[in-house]
C-alpha cells in the first residue's frame, strides 16, 4: 500500500471514529433527556382550612388540623337539600365539606379585566389567575421574564358549577357577551397563557380526580422533550351548587359523618372538597443554572388506565401495580428507595385495600421492618378535592421533603382488616415524624386515580440542597431591606401589607 493510500485510510478511520463518538454522545444526551429530573421551583395554593399559602398549608398539616366545615350559607342552603333518608329524591345525606373562603373577592383591574367581564367569568378562572401570580412570587419569577417564552400550562378542571347557573340554566336572559369565554373549560388554561404572553403548549385536562396530577405528568414530559422550558401545572375545583353533592350521595360514595377515614376500619366514603393548587417546574439543569430555589425534584412519573375491572368506578389493582412499576423505571429507582407515599386514599372500603395492597406488592419486595412504607392521605385533612386532589397531595409531599418531616394522617384508629398489614412493613403516619435520609436520599411517591379509570403516579426526591440561591446570595450582607408595596386601590395595598 502506498504512503498516500495509507494516509487516506487513516484519515477515513479518524473521521469515522469522530463521528462514532459524536453519535454516542448524542445517544447519551437523548437517553438522559428522557429521564432528566425536573425541579419544583414554585408553589401556590388555596385550600380548605384557610391554607392560602404553602406556608399556611404546611402549618395546618404539621399540626394535624382538619379543614372540613359545614356548607357555607353563601354557597347554598344545606338544610334545604339535606335528608337522612338516602332514598329521598333531590337530597344528600351529607352537609359538610372542605371549602375555601374569599372566592367573591377579586381585583379584576389587576389582571387587566373589566368588572363587567369578571362577572361573566367562572370563579375558577379568577382563582387560578390569582394562584398563578402567587406561584410566580413564590418562585421569585417576574411575569415579564416569561413573556414570549416557551412556558407551558397544564390545568386540570372537571367541574362547571358556574356554567350551570348561567349558560346551562333555564334563564337564557343571564347570557351576555362574556358568558361563553368566561365558562368554556379550555379558556381556563388559555386565559393564563394569553394574560402572561406565553407560547408553550396550553392544555385543559379532565380525567376527574386524577386531572391535576396528570397535568404534572404531562408537564414533565413536555420539559424533557424540550417542547417547553418552563411549565405551570395544577388544577382548580369549586363547589358552587349542590348538584354534584347530591349525585355522589345517590352513589353512596360519601361519608355520612364528613370524614375521609383513609386506611381505617370505619372507612365509609369520602367528603368533597374544593380549592386550587399550582406548581412551577423547570428542568433541573436549567433551574441550577438560573439559581432557582429547588424545593424538590421529580425523578419519574407514569400514567395508565384501569382497563376492564369490576365496574367503571371500581379500581384495578393490577393496573396500579403496573403504574408503580413504570414510574419506578422512569425514575430509575427500586421500590425500597421510596420511603413515603402520599396515597390517593379516599377512605372507601373498596379503594383503600386495593391501593395499599398494590403498593405492598411493588414497594415491599425485600423490604425490612426498619424501612417501612410510610403512608398518608391529605384527604383526611381537607377532603377529596376532585380535579385538584392530585396537586394537593403533590404539594404536601414537596413540603414534607423540603421540611424533612412527614405529617400525620387524621381519623385513623383501627386498621382496615382487608389490607394486608402483616405481609409488608406498612406504617400509617399517626403523628408528625422526622424524615431521615435513606441510602440514596429521600423519595416520595404521589398517587391519584380518576373515577373513570385514569391513574397517575409521580416520584419525588428531596432537593439535597441543590439550589445555589444565586438570587439571594447577591444581596447577602444587607442589614435592612426596604419593602415597597403597591396596589390599584387602598384596600388592596392594606391586604398585601397584612399578608407580609
Amino acid at each position: 500500500m502506498s504512503k498516500q493510500n495509507s494516509a487516506d485510510t487513516r484519515g477515513v478511520l479518524k473521521n469515522a471514529l469522530v463521528q462514532m463518538r459524536q453519535m454516542r454522545q448524542r445517544i447519551t444526551e437523548l437517553e438522559q433527556g428522557e429521564t432528566e429530573p425536573i425541579a419544583v421551583i414554585g408553589l401556590g395554593c388555596r385550600l380548605p382550612g384557610q391554607a392560602n399559602t404553602p406556608e399556611r398549608y404546611w402549618d395546618n398539616l404539621k399540626n394535624g388540623r382538619n379543614g372540613i366545615t359545614a356548607v357555607p350559607k353563601s354557597r347554598w342552603d344545606s338544610d334545604k337539600y339535606y335528608a337522612e333518608d338516602r332514598t329521598t329524591p333531590g337530597t344528600s345525606y351529607v352537609h359538610r365539606g372542605g371549602f375555601i373562603e374569599g372566592i367573591r373577592e377579586w381585583e379584576p383591574q389587576f389582571f387587566g379585566i373589566s368588572p363587567r367581564e369578571a362577572e361573566g367569568m367562572d370563579p375558577q378562572q379568577r382563582l387560578l389567575m390569582e394562584v398563578t401570580w402567587e406561584t410566580m412570587e413564590h418562585a421569585a419569577i417576574l411575569p415579564a421574564d416569561l413573556r414570549g417564552s416557551k412556558t407551558a400550562v397544564f390545568i386540570g378542571q372537571a367541574s362547571d358549577d358556574y356554567a350551570q347557573r348561567t349558560t346551562q340554566s333555564a334563564d337564557l336572559t343571564q347570557i351576555d357577551p362574556y358568558t361563553s369565554l368566561g365558562n368554556h373549560r379550555s379558556v381556563t388554561a388559555g386565559r393564563l397563557s394569553h394574560w402572561l404572553g406565553l407560547h408553550g403548549v396550553t392544555l385543559q385536562l379532565d380525567t376527574a380526580c386524577s386531572s391535576s396530577l396528570l397535568a404534572i405528568h404531562l408537564a414533565v414530559q413536555s420539559l424533557r422533550r424540550k417542547e417547553s422550558d418552563c411549565a405551570f401545572a395544577g388544577g382548580v375545583n369549586l363547589m358552587l351548587t349542590p348538584n354534584m353533592l347530591i349525585s355522589m350521595a345517590k352513589l353512596n360514595s360519601l361519608s355520612p359523618e364528613g370524614h375521609c377515614r383513609t386506611f381505617d376500619k370505619k372507612a365509609n366514603g369520602y367528603v368533597r372538597g374544593e380549592g386550587c393548587g399550582l406548581v412551577m417546574l423547570k428542568r433541573l439543569t436549567d433551574a441550577e443554572r438560573d439559581g432557582d430555589r429547588i424545593l424538590a425534584v421529580i425523578r419519574g412519573s407514569a400514567a395508565n388506565h384501569d382497563g376492564p375491572s369490576n365496574g367503571l368506578t371500581a379500581p384495578n389493582g393490577q393496573a396500579q401495580i403496573a403504574l408503580l412499576q413504570e414510574a419506578l423505571a422512569d425514575a430509575r429507582l427500586s421500590g425500597h428507595d421510596v420511603q413515603y407515599v402520599e396515597t390517593h386514599g379516599t377512605g372507601t372500603p373498596l379503594g383503600d385495600p386495593i391501593e395499599v395492597n398494590a403498593l405492598g406488592k411493588v414497594l415491599g419486595k425485600g423490604r425490612t421492618a426498619d424501612n417501612p412504607i410510610r403512608l398518608g392521605a391529605v384527604k383526611t385533612n381537607i377532603g377529596h378535592l376532585e380535579a385538584t386532589a392530585g396537586v394537593a397531595g403533590f404539594i404536601k409531599a414537596v413540603l414534607a421533603l423540603h421540611h424533612q418531616q412527614i405529617p400525620q394522617n387524621l381519623h385513623f384508629d383501627t386498621p382496615n382488616p382487608h389490607i394486608s398489614w402483616h405481609k409488608y412493613p406498612f406504617q400509617v403516619m399517626t403523628e408528625l415524624e422526622g424524615w431521615a435520609e435513606g441510602e440514596n436520599g429521600r423519595f416520595a411517591g404521589v398517587s391519584s386515580f380518576g373515577i373513570s379509570g385514569t391513574n397517575v403516579h409521580v416520584i419525588l426526591e428531596g432537593s439535597r440542597e441543590r439550589s445555589r440561591e444565586k438570587k439571594v446570595a447577591s444581596r447577602e450582607g444587607v442589614g435592612q431591606w426596604e419593602l415597597s408595596i403597591s396596589g390599584r386601590r387602598k384596600g388592596a395595598v392594606q391586604g398585601v401589607a397584612q399578608r407580609y
